[in-house]
């Protein structure tokens, strides 16, 4: 066979040099001797090589896929590349600049001044040294990463103050290279057999006081100083597993743990901390066998349903998998080639590990390799055996007990004043730790002990705008559903021609939900007629395929189908059916929502209410508006979404308003994209689209454009500047030129991150909606701020970060800022503010949609309706 165990590798290959880089870049383990000392001058190569800049802080995910398998066999003089550099595909970037040169400040004014605290910590002593960088090479190769900090380790006199993290040495001392060697040190050990073991090291360049890699190095010391706290490192972040938290009847666990990343912020070095949680399931993937063997007639069917897409976690080496597939017949007695001959998998690992496998039988498990770990010679498949890997993250099952779900939250949802403790305690123990002090101390690094406190600011509450110029002043709750028991919607379309799909078992409460659902409407000075029921004798997907197309022969203005539970297959034949094939606006409904067997006083109105207000946008009706100061602007969401039923397919969304203060009308477009590809090729082509679109509802072009784009990295941050914007410029422009306006398109293009490390807080309370901060925290190179504008009952608040990468529309950072807080209320699915401008939010329900349900792309007749609602 040639596929390989779950390991960093038990032959050398070529993939090595990247599995080495990717451990460096996630700084995984370190080592670390002295601090920096002073009169070490001596000369050095001047080959330099350019890394990544540090830890992000653009995501807060608590699980990733980290899957490395080793390649095939390299020798030493394969190795003439230079392991260390940039190989394949992968493109280090350049900082990004996004904030002009003529901005002398992007801080607003308007609203409330206020002060708040956040969950970083600021760098009193900017550190002030040169670090000599190196490749080290060891032959015979050395797999394992702690061993090879241990063989280094051994010639710490030599070396001086060091950090190394398994493939690049950060040195405080400069070594002279000898005449006619490419090597500045070699240095020989020995292992636990007595074998001769050479490490080879390689000058690689330096990192200056001012250099961006100084913030690299930063984090690294700090993950070494971490150490000191006896916190386990899981995939990317440390977690505490003595203080972890069992929930025994869900056989689960929740352990604690710390989010960190050191930059460069506006006038200081702030080091972000952010509490997470790691859910780890007590179950291995053998324990999941089990049950489908003893519940199950076809086990491997119901195992393969089980586990496949599924993240695990092999204690062994620490690492993280997906599950693709698995091989039933393979087993742990299955042989597989090393360099040393073939091995089976039960001897690997007692070999490399000392682990014995018990059931000798079982199957393996598949895992695919990354498209990264391919382009860095990491092709073959990744065998896991189930006994020994952890099943990691929530089923869905799991996500739909209420009582699980409730037990984490009590864990995990903190709300401020606890996550504040938490920070604190933190903090102090990184300062009190004798291990972690004495790290920080021997480089000169000095952390305050207190949180970073930072000017911010409180928007001024909206209007909303209801029926016969009632307005309601938004409070602290952001959230006016309460208003629509006595106010009228904006604008209303009536329903006159519309059919109930149902079960012909559950028409009787189908009905009684329909009748209250015309007086809800009524209340809302909105008439709905009687609908026509269409009886269905069974909940077979042909059947409610068969009632669609006959309803959609009727002509109606909508369709509503009711479903007895939630079912995703059912759900995407309905989508698809209304959405592809007979394009008609069409709203689901489920019997446990529209039916429950305790009706709560009120509750049910409050539902057919919220119905009723989706049924008026789906039909291009207006709900409600806020004040919007400028005549003729278009707004725009973009969002992509990964499938996740087919992982080849991704598809993005656009979303567009014509105008929303005169018109209800929208304009959608969806894209297939190609495998994991976040950015969208086609942007320019759909945006082409809309903007045909206002001029055949306005007859005149947008004067202003505000491009919301969602879904984007920071490692994605160049594409998205040099090639989507430029695209999306120079055709608009050249629209706008041919419509005789010589000046332009005026565009702002904006990139919206949710998943974000930072947290800010009032009086140990969550800010209030509208809540800006654009100074300190924020990035110096970016025209960026954060912006709270939702409000919740559990838990801390997360806000949300926009950078304005792109700025032609002719309006201050002030304005741009209320502009945005305006669009977070405009989400017809919600009677309140949502985290995000309604477009971006509109795009990410449609690519979801599309992603999960449909997997094409919808009919173009509903183009300018929010039928995806």
């Amino acid at each position: 066979m040639n596929n390989f165990p779950s390991t960093a590798g038990y032959s050398r290959g070529a993939g090595r040099g990247n599995k080495q880089r990717k451990e460096r870049n996630q700084a995984l383990t370190h080592t670390l001797g002295q601090g920096p000392q002073s009169g070490e001058t001596i000369r050095c190569s001047d080959r330099q090589e350019k890394d990544s800049s540090g830890n992000s802080q653009g995501s807060s995910r608590s699980e990733t896929v980290q899957a490395c398998a080793p390649g095939p066999q390299r020798t030493e003089e394969m190795a003439g590349d230079s392991r260390g550099s940039v190989r394949g595909r992968r493109v280090i970037t350049d900082v990004v600049l996004s904030r002009p040169s003529d901005v002398v400040t992007k801080s607003g004014t308007s609203g409330t001044q206020i002060t708040v605290q956040t969950n970083y910590f600021k760098i009193l002593k900017r550190p002030e040294w040169t670090i000599y960088q190196y490749r080290v090479d060891f032959s015979p190769d050395v797999d394992n990463t702690r061993l090879r900090r241990a063989y280094l380790n051994e010639h710490r006199s030599l070396l001086g103050g060091y950090i190394f993290d398994g493939s690049i040495l950060f040195c405080v001392k400069q070594f002279e290279c000898p005449q006619n060697s490419v090597y500045a040190l070699e240095l020989v050990t020995k292992n636990r057999a007595d074998e001769t073991i050479y490490i080879k090291i390689k000058a690689a360049g330096t990192v200056e006081t001012a250099d961006i890699q100084q913030f690299q190095v930063l984090n690294l010391i700090l993950r070494r100083a971490m150490e000191g706290l006896k916190l386990e490192l899981v995939s990317r972040n440390f977690f505490d597993p003595m203080a972890k938290i069992t929930l025994e009847n869900y056989r689960m666990e929740i352990w604690p743990g710390y989010q960190t990343s050191i930059r460069q912020h506006e006038t200081d070095i702030l080091l972000c901390t952010e509490v997470a949680h790691k859910v780890m399931r007590i179950d291995t993937l053998y324990h999941i066998l089990s049950d489908c063997i003893r519940d199950y007639e076809d086990f491997r069917s119901a195992f393969r349903k089980e586990v496949v897409g599924m993240v695990v976690l092999t204690d062994y080496n620490n690492k993280t998998y997906r599950v693709d597939d698995v091989d039933y017949s393979a087993s742990p007695l299955s042989v597989f080639s090393t360099k040393d001959g073939d091995i089976s998998y039960d001897q690997y690992y007692k070999k490399r590990y000392n682990i014995t496998i018990r059931d000798l039988k079982q199957p393996l498990v598949v895992s695919h390799p990354t498209d990264k770990n391919i382009r860095g010679g990491l092709d073959q498949l990744i065998m896991l055996i189930p006994e020994l890997a952890r099943a990691t993250g929530m089923t869905d099952a799991m996500r739909a007990d209420f009582r699980l779900m409730r037990a984490m939250s009590e864990h995990t949802r903190l709300t401020p004043e606890r996550r504040i403790e938490r920070l604190r305690v933190f903090n102090r123990r990184l300062l009190t730790s004798a291990q972690s002090v004495d790290v920080l101390k021997s480089w000169n690094i000095d952390l305050d002990k207190n949180l970073v406190e930072v000017p911010a600011r409180v928007l001024m509450p909206e209007r909303i705008h209801f029926g016969n110029q009632k307005q309601y002043l938004c409070d602290h709750r952001a959230d006016w559903t309460g208003e629509f028991r006595n106010n009228a919607m904006f604008r209303h379309v009536n329903i006159k021609r519309w059919i109930v799909i149902t079960p012909n078992r559950n028409l009787r409460e189908t009905q009684h939900f329909v009748k209250l659902c015309i007086r809800a409407a009524a209340g809302m000075k909105m008439m709905i007629s009687e609908p026509r029921y269409h009886e269905i004798q069974d909940d077979r997907n042909s059947s409610y395929s068969q009632a669609i197309d006959k309803a959609a022969s009727m002509d109606p203005e909508i369709v509503m189908i009711v479903l007895k539970t939630s079912n995703e297959e059912k759900y995407a034949c309905i989508k698809k059916r209304a959405c592809v094939d007979r394009p008609v606006p069409s709203q689901v409904v489920t019997l446990r929502v529209i039916a429950p067997r305790q009706e709560k006083s009120g509750g049910l109105m409050s539902i057919a209410t919220k119905v009723v207000i989706q049924m008026n946008a789906k039909l291009m009706g207006i709900p409600w508006l806020v004040e919007l100061p400028l005549r003729g602007l278009m707004t725009v969401g973009f969002d992509v979404c990964h499938s996740s039923k087919n992982k080849s397919k991704s598809y993005g969304a656009l979303v567009a308003t014509m105008d929303i203060r005169t018109s209800g009308r929208f304009f959608s477009a969806v894209t297939e994209h190609m495998k994991g590809q976040e950015l969208s090729d086609q942007m320019a082509m759909n945006m082409t689209l809309a903007i045909k679109s206002y001029r055949q509802n306005h007859g005149e072009l947008p004067e202003r454009i505000i491009f919301y784009r969602d879904g984007v990295g920071d490692g994605q941050l160049h594409q998205v500047v040099n090639i989507e914007v430029k695209l999306l410029q120079t055709k608009l422009d050249d629209i706008y030129k041919a419509a005789g306006k010589p000046e332009g398109c005026r565009l702002a293009f904006i990139v919206v991150t949710k998943r974000i490390n930072t947290r800010y807080f009032v009086n140990k309370r969550n800010p209030a909606p509208g809540t800006i901060v654009d100074d300190i925290i924020t990035l110096p190179d970016r025209y960026d701020f954060f912006l709270v504008s939702q409000s919740v009952s559990q838990g801390t608040v997360s806000p949300t970060n926009y950078n304005i990468i792109y700025n032609k529309i002719g309006l201050s950072a002030d304005k741009l800022q209320m502009l945005t807080y305006k669009m977070t209320h405009m989400y017809y699915n919600f009677s309140g503010t949502c985290r995000v401008p309604s477009v971006c939010q509109y795009a990410h329900k449609l690519a979801f949609l599309v992603a999960e349900s449909i997997n094409r792309a919808p009919s173009s007749g509903l183009e300018n309706q929010l039928y995806f609602l």
